[in-house]
């Protein structure tokens, strides 16, 4: 199957770019892709890895020798994060050779924490997914489930081996290889723990009990998924406060609905009950994140809890739009006190419960907001046609 990717990384002429984005969620075939005529260092190709971290220089000298017609597409270095020393002398190309870049990673931590050239606003940032509802034609729901939704993994018939393998191509290769942790076997030990802890309110000292280390450590090893691309933090809704809520505690997903099946040894069989209304939430908070990536948007993503218990899944454009996901196709006003709430507090513009059911339907009123029941894949194009964007 052939898809085309959302990305259109359109580039003014020399204009250089990071692209980032988790392990094979396809942004290498991407850049081959949108970019066929360009030239190419794979630092994946442990020779090409070995020459320019001895001799950083030999990438300066190389490019100087390139025609100008050569150098009319940019030069891509892929696994840039491998070789932090090449970024100073791609300054220099930028600035003295007006040479163009794009450099793609899945991480920038390393060369954050090393102090790393990041050539100063010089290079756009661009961020990749794994699929999503606009790039698969018919998107299988519960095959989202099982398989994920990175490329090969969403393509192919084996999805328990692809995401056992990729679990331990990230330790092995991302973590163990870049030096980012000193204890691999706590490491490994708190990743699959981050399973259990997916879409939950983190609590460190209770996670570092179980994997053995202390809360500081627990809170470095997040942060470590969150720098790699693996994860993201969803931080509590606090503006325009009108009843007591808990204290600032963010919940934490993985960046894959498979890959967190995976780790909690869940196994997703039909479209309802408790395990797959956790898979569907988690699966439109990925849509989302990519949603507002994709798009450059740079409001927060949040959730909204009371102290009562009264809780909305997600909250976005500071709270004119408030999401509540349900598994079931037929969905009662009982089962909706926290939107009911928020509504009354906040009146957003739109108060959303995206669910299974086959058609739309106004359930009621609340001060000026409508509550709209949606069909998952209704609510999807409208997201992606930017229906939700004020």
């Amino acid at each position: 199957m052939s898809i085309k990717r959302l990305l259109s990384m359109k580039l003014p002429k020399r204009q250089s770019a990071f692209l980032w984005g988790a392990r094979k969620t396809g942004k290498s075939t991407f850049l081959e892709q949108r970019f066929p005529q360009s030239i190419k260092y794979d630092l994946l190709k442990t020779d090409e890895l070995a020459r320019l971290l001895a001799s950083p220089h030999l990438l300066r000298e190389e490019v100087l020798s390139l025609t100008d017609e050569e150098l009319k597409f940019p030069i891509i270095i892929d696994e840039v994060q491998k070789a932090p020393a090449l970024l100073d002398e791609v300054h220099w190309l930028i600035e003295n050779k007006k040479a163009a870049f794009i450099l793609c990673g899945s991480s920038a931590r390393k060369l954050k924490r090393g102090a790393a050239n990041l050539l100063g606003g010089r290079a756009w940032r661009f961020h990749f997914y794994p699929f999503v509802y606009p790039e698969i034609p018919d998107l299988d729901l519960l095959r989202v489930f099982k398989h994920g939704l990175l490329p090969a993994n969403y393509l192919s018939n084996y999805p328990e081996r692809m995401l056992r393998a990729y679990v331990g191509d990230y330790l092995a290769e991302e973590i163990q290889a870049e030096g980012l942790v000193r204890n691999l076997a706590g490491f490994a030990r708190f990743l699959e723990l981050s399973g259990f802890t997916n879409g939950q309110m983190l609590n460190f000292s209770n996670i570092a009990r179980d994997v053995g280390v202390d809360a500081k450590t627990i809170k470095e090893y997040y942060q470590i998924l969150i720098d790699t691309l693996i994860g993201y933090y969803v931080e509590p809704f606090h503006e325009k406060i009108k009843r007591d809520l808990i204290q600032a505690t963010p919940k934490f997903y993985l960046f894959d609905v498979g890959i967190a099946n995976h780790l909690l040894h869940r196994k997703v069989s039909v479209l309802k009950g408790n395990e797959a209304g956790d898979s569907f939430e988690h699966y439109i908070l990925t849509e989302l994140v990519a949603y507002q990536g994709l798009n450059e948007i740079d409001t927060p993503l949040n959730y909204w809890r009371s102290k009562s218990g009264l809780e909305v899944d997600f909250i976005l454009n500071r709270g004119n739009v408030a999401i509540e996901t349900k598994i079931s196709s037929n969905v009662d006003l009982s089962e909706l006190k926290g939107l009911a709430a928020f509504c009354e507090d906040y009146q957003p513009r739109h108060a959303l419960v995206v669910c299974q059911a086959p058609r739309k339907r106004l359930m009621t009123t609340i001060g000026k907001t409508n509550i709209e029941v949606l069909p998952w894949r209704e609510f999807l194009e409208n997201l992606w046609s930017g229906k939700y964007r004020e």
